[in-house]
């Protein structure tokens, strides 16, 4: 006789509640179609960013100008 295996609860990286991480949340990690989709129109709208460091070519970029020194 097979035990089921318990439902592994995560925490959903939008809302910070419980949402299950299994085949039947089609909507995992998140907790619902809302989550996925608030997380989605952050990464539409370039709101989650990596800081990386200045390279020369960001000098000669006409669109991202040098800081002022002093």
């Amino acid at each position: 006789m097979s035990v089921p295996m318990p439902k592994r609860i995560v925490t959903c990286p939008t809302c910070g509640g419980d949402s299950v991480y299994a085949a039947e949340n089609p909507y995992r990690p998140f907790c619902s179609e809302r989550c996925k989709n608030v997380d989605f129109g952050a990464w539409a709208t370039e709101s989650y960013r990596v800081p990386a460091p200045s390279t020369s070519a960001d000098a000669d970029d006409p669109d991202n100008p040098a800081p002022a020194t002093h």
